[in-house]
This record gives C-alpha cells, structure tokens and sequence, in this order.
C-alpha cells in the first residue's frame, strides 16, 4: 500500500485552502446573476412572496414569452449588436495603429499622451455627454448608429490604446526586422507578422469594447431615441414605469442581454487572460 507523499499532501491542502478563499468571491460575483435568473423563471406572483425564497417552487417560461410578445425585442437585440460590433471594429483599427506607433516610435509628448490616454477613463462618461449630443445635432447624426459608435469611441479607445500599448511593447522588434530583410515594408510587417502574433492582446481589447458599447445606456438614451435605431439597454427602461417595475419582464431582458456577452466571454477567455496579463507585466 502506498501513501501520498508530503508534498502531495501539502498540494492538496493548498488547493482546498485556495478553493475555500474563492468560493465566497465566485459566490458574490455570481449572486446577483443566479438571483436574476431565478427571478426570470418564476411568475410574477411568486417574486415577493414570503418567506424567501432562495429556489423557485414553481419555474416557468412565462416571462420570456411575454418579452418577445410586448416588444421588438429581435429588432431591439440587431440595433444593440450593429453598434456594438461597428464600435468594436472601429476601435480596433484605431487602437491597434495607435499602440503600434506609441510602442515602436519615440516623439515629443509621448509620454504625456500615454498618461492622459489613462486618465480620460477615470472621469464619468457623463461629461463629455452634452458636448458629444451637440456635436451629433450640428453635424445631423442624431438617431444614426454612427452617432452611438462614435460617441463609445470617444470612451473606449484611450484605454483600448493602453492595452494594446503594452502589449506590442512586449513582441520583440527582431519579428519586424526581419520581415523587413525578408522585402517587407513596415505596414507589410505589422499585419503579417504583428498582428497574429498579438491575437490575445486584440482579443482582451475587442471584448472589452464590445462589453462597454453592448451595455451602455446614457449616451443610447440620449443620441438614439428613435425606436428604429434604439438599443436593448433602453427598450428595457420601459418595463419601468411610473407607479409599477414588471420585474419578470425585466429580469427575463437581462438574463438575454447578459447571453453574448458570457458567450464570447466563454470562447475568448484563453486570449482575454493572455492579452491581459501581457500587458500588465509590460
């Protein structure tokens, strides 16, 4: 008969330690989801009953048929997902030149940039909410998708720069030198050799972007009001009315609207980790 070796044994009781640190921050990330969950399969008379309670007796679908049936949810879903996709693809192309020429060059005000790239996303979006609406009414993009795409970029890119900065810092420059001696010129070596390289690095960045311009409500409020172009973050606000909240409705509308985003979550995570810890170290 053969017994574990101590450090075996010391390897399991750091794992268990580890897991029993983690298990109360996995419960109070996932809390409020599963709680969101709950409240969505349940009927509208069972949500405040009392005594809590913590699973549902009864569980049905009601909710989410009824969500469909009182609103344009697919065309409400389509408008969230053109914006959120035309924020991403525009912020990609500029963050990813961008980072390149901050990781690559050395020029006045580098630094200075650098810097304010990072502090622009410590101020609420809020301020720059009243400039960004007169600027969309003066030039006539109001209720347009490229109103909403360029006001998320406004927000979105200064970070996205700064990720990305670190993360093209970190390729070694050898990669493009020798491309070049191979007969490629610098754009030449940027997209066929950089930009594969730095897949996890343009990954962590499009997720980012995307769950920033899927989830944003102040600026859709404002710059899109017309119901053709109104995203899902809006068409929600109004099971929430005046003397009454359907919270059925409403929670059946978040768990849908969380979906994509854990979807996407769940494929990129090897790249999400990886971009993000490139750019940390660097």
């Amino acid at each position: 008969m053969t017994t574990a070796s101590p450090v075996a044994a010391r390897g399991r009781r750091s794992v268990f330690v580890i897991w029993l640190l983690a298990l109360p921050v996995i419960l109070l990330s996932l809390g409020p989801f599963l709680w969101l969950l709950k409240t969505s399969l349940v009927p509208e008379s069972r949500i405040f009953v009392r005594p809590l309670e913590y699973l549902p007796s009864t569980v049905t679908l009601e909710n989410f048929v009824m969500l469909f049936e009182r609103m344009n949810f697919f065309g409400y879903f389509a408008n969230s997902f053109v914006v959120a996709l035309g924020s991403t693809a525009l912020g990609l192309v500029i963050s990813m030149s961008s980072s390149y020429a901050f990781a690559r060059f050395r020029f006045p005000g580098r630094r200075f940039f650098m810097t304010l790239f990072l502090v622009i996303p410590m101020f609420p979006t809020v301020l720059i909410l009243i400039p960004i609406y007169d600027i969309m009414r003066v030039t006539g993009l109001l209720n347009t998708y490229a109103s909403l795409i360029v006001a998320y970029s406004s927000f979105t890119i200064p970070f996205a720069v700064w990720m990305m900065t670190g993360y093209f810092a970190a390729l070694p420059v050898e990669m493009e030198e020798a491309a070049r001696v191979d007969g490629c010129s610098r754009l030449g070596a940027f997209v066929r050799v950089l930009l594969p390289t730095a897949v996890p690095g343009i990954s962590a960045t499009a997720l980012y972007i995307f769950i920033v311009s899927w989830n944003e409500y102040t600026f859709a409020a404002m710059l899109a009001q017309d119901e053709s172009v109104r995203t899902l973050p809006v068409a929600l606000q109004f099971f929430i009315t005046e003397f009454t909240v359907n919270w059925g409705l409403l929670a059946a509308g978040g768990v849908i609207v969380s979906l994509p985003v854990i979807l996407l979550f769940i494929v990129l995570q090897r790249q999400l980790i990886a971009g993000l810890t490139a750019g940390a170290v660097k």
